[in-house]
């Protein structure tokens, strides 16, 4: 009889089961990596929209600052080089940033203050509190990034 060489089933259950554990610690470091990634995203973010709000106020005084993202974006159709951005459609971020979600955040703009609008503020809320993000940020027509994760974002809360 010819000795078979190979992996016994005790030595491949070890093998699986330091595997395993190797994950169970590997997991949350990436989960912490991954809401640090998002909330960067979400800063940098609401920096667009701080530059795309004064782009806009600029460029339409008569209306002044946008009243929703909807109205900074603008569909890939009418982006192009042979239409023109309106009030409505300004093309000055990106269709999934307009759309409101984008990395594990929630996005909204809202311009007030009569017409034309001399105020905005800008939020960005994390899909799912401690798994997508951690902070709640937020900036308005100071153009300064302010950050809690105790509820509602405000200039009152941490700037950045």
């Amino acid at each position: 009889m010819k000795k078979q060489k190979g992996f016994s089933l005790i030595e491949l259950l070890i093998v699986v089961a330091i595997i395993l554990i190797i994950a169970a610690i590997a997991n949350p470091n990436l989960m912490r990596s991954k809401m640090a990634a998002n909330q960067s995203s979400a800063v940098g973010s609401l920096r667009t929209i701080n530059t795309a709000e004064v782009t806009y106020q600029t460029n339409y005084p008569a209306v002044g600052y946008a009243t929703g993202l909807a109205n900074l974006g603008g569909a890939d159709s009418s982006c192009t080089s042979a239409t023109f951005a309106s009030s409505t459609s300004a093309c000055l971020i990106d269709n999934t940033l307009a759309g409101g979600t984008k990395s594990g955040y929630v996005f909204s703009a809202t311009g007030g203050g009569g017409t034309p609008a001399v105020t905005y503020t800008s939020l960005a809320t994390p899909q799912v509190p401690g798994q997508t993000g951690q902070n709640q940020y937020c900036s308005d027509q100071s153009g300064v990034l302010f950050y809690t994760n105790t509820g509602t974002c405000s200039n009152a809360s941490t700037a950045l």
